[in-house]
Formats: C-alpha cells, sequence, structure tokens
C-alpha cells in the first residue's frame, strides 16, 4: 500500500513538473528570448538585436502613458472593488437582510457573465444618444469617445462586474470569524466601529490580501474591455500595457517589441506581488 502511494506521488509530482515546464517556464523563456530578437512572424524575421527592443520602449512615450493608464485602472477598480465588496459582504452578513444566498448569487452574476458581453452591454449603455447611463443621471457626456471619460467608463463597468467576487470572499471570511473574540469584545465595551477596525479588518487581512493581488495581477492584463468598447481610443486615451502588447503582436506584428513589454509587465507583477506581501508580513509582526 505504501508503495502504491509512493508511485502515486511520483507521477503527480513528475506531471506537475511537465506542466509547469509546458505552460509556465517555456512561455516564459520564449517571450525573454524573444524580446532579444527583431521577430515579425509574417516575414520570418528573426534577428538578434539584444537590447535593442528594452531600449525602444524605454525611450517611447506611449509605453509610460500606457503603464500610466494602467497604474489609474489598477489602483481606481482595486479599491472600489475591495471597498464594495467588503461593504455589501459585512451588509449581507448582518440580521437586516434576508435572502442572503440569493442576493449573493445576484451580486457575483457579473463575475461569471463574459466579459465581451458585459462590454459590449456597458457599450450601449454608455451611449449619448440611447443608453441609460445619461438618462439616468441626466449628464450628456459622450463617454467613450471623450478622452477625459473614455478610460473612467471602462474602470466603472470593470468595477460592477468584478466586485461581487470581493463580496462572496469577503462574506466567506466573515461567516467564518470567530465568535469568541466579538463575545469578550462585547464584554469589554467595545462600540461597533471598534470592533470593525481592532478586529473584523484584522482578522479579515489574508482575504483583503489575496483579493488585492488577484485584482492587481488580473488588471495588469486587462485589454479585452478595453478592445471591445474603444479599441484603445479615442486616440490612445485608453492604452493600457497589456492593450499596448496586444497591439504591438497582433496588429504591428513586432512580437519582438511586445516581448519585451511581457517580460516588463511579468518583472513589474513579479515585484509588486512580493511587495504586498512583504508590507503584509511586517504588518503581522507589528500587530
Amino acid at each position: 500500500m505504501g508503495s502504491r502511494i509512493f508511485t502515486f506521488r511520483n507521477v503527480a509530482v513528475t506531471l506537475l513538473i511537465i506542466y509547469f515546464a509546458i505552460f509556465l517556464a517555456y512561455p516564459i523563456y520564449k517571450a525573454f528570448v524573444g524580446s532579444l530578437h527583431d521577430w515579425n512572424p509574417l516575414v520570418g524575421t528573426y534577428d538578434w538585436v539584444g537590447f535593442e527592443n528594452f531600449r525602444q520602449i524605454l525611450t517611447d512615450g506611449l509605453f509610460w502613458d500606457s503603464m500610466w493608464h494602467t497604474a489609474v485602472f489598477c489602483v481606481f477598480a482595486t479599491v472600489f472593488r475591495v471597498v464594495l465588496g467588503l461593504g455589501l459582504a459585512l451588509l449581507l452578513n448582518s440580521r437586516l437582510v434576508k435572502c442572503r444566498d440569493t442576493l449573493r448569487g445576484l451580486f457575483y452574476m457579473p463575475t461569471i457573465t463574459p466579459l465581451v458581453a458585459v462590454s459590449f452591454v456597458w457599450m450601449w449603455m454608455f451611449d449619448p444618444q440611447f443608453g441609460m447611463i445619461d438618462r439616468v443621471t441626466g449628464l450628456n457626456i459622450n463617454w467613450l469617445h471623450d478622452p477625459k471619460w473614455a478610460l473612467p467608463a471602462i474602470i466603472l463597468m470593470t468595477i460592477w462586474k468584478d466586485f461581487g467576487y470581493a463580496t462572496v470572499l469577503y462574506l466567506a471570511g466573515l461567516m467564518n470569524l470567530p465568535r469568541d473574540v466579538y463575545e469578550g469584545a462585547a464584554i469589554d465595551g467595545a462600540n461597533g466601529v471598534q470592533t470593525f477596525f481592532r478586529i473584523t479588518l484584522p482578522l479579515l487581512k489574508p482575504t483583503t490580501l489575496f483579493v488585492v493581488i488577484t485584482s492587481l495581477i488580473s488588471y495588469l492584463q486587462a485589454y479585452v474591455q478595453i478592445l471591445v468598447m474603444t479599441d484603445g481610443g479615442p486616440g490612445t486615451s485608453t492604452y493600457t500595457i497589456s492593450y499596448l502588447i496586444f497591439d504591438q503582436a497582433f496588429q504591428k506584428y513586432n512580437f519582438g517589441v511586445a516581448s519585451a513589454m511581457s517580460v516588463v509587465l511579468f518583472l513589474f507583477t513579479g515585484i509588486l506581488t512580493i511587495i504586498m506581501f512583504k508590507v503584509s508580513g511586517d504588518t503581522e509582526g507589528l500587530s
């Protein structure tokens, strides 16, 4: 029996290594090697250029504009995802709300709806003539064709689609918090605000860290909604780094430049994740 378990474990580890090598390690290696070449599959070029592609993107204004748009997108979408998700989870976890399971399903439904379909629906909602956004708010904004409002419009749609994911995670976390801690706080005379900031938030720190990290990684790769709703426009006002990579690779066929951008994005994502874990660890050490 022990030998069978040992054999099964070896097979599982081997399959995991093969999966990692084929679907993770090799694409990363291929992207890095491609970033050092002038690579255009249409004409068959694959010429060594060293770090020229990196020099080109680091001196390209559009690259830095796209990085700025990505930063704005990530910060606002992540913050609102966390705040709305936690707020609704607290509401659903209270005794004031009935039909908790039904509401949880309704809030989560946009998360599992295909992003392309959601993008097309919100395109219609943002239409200045027929859309409901301007009619309900009384505004007169050409959302997706105004450089000032196109990116905020996409962020708003993304927040609406994704906050249900955070709500479900926070609700699961709230339902598993130890009751005895709250009973002790009530005996000590702590009010609701003190209990929330001194007990609930610290205990939900792992959930918050998970939501923030997964949100940042997801939003760093955002391009589908941009492709559908604005195609990077008006002008380049909604270019994010992932959309710029898509544009360079599959519209301009500069695979070498796109690979260099992918390497930069990969390194940035890794560094950001390490920093988040480091900050979380330091905070836990102080608490």
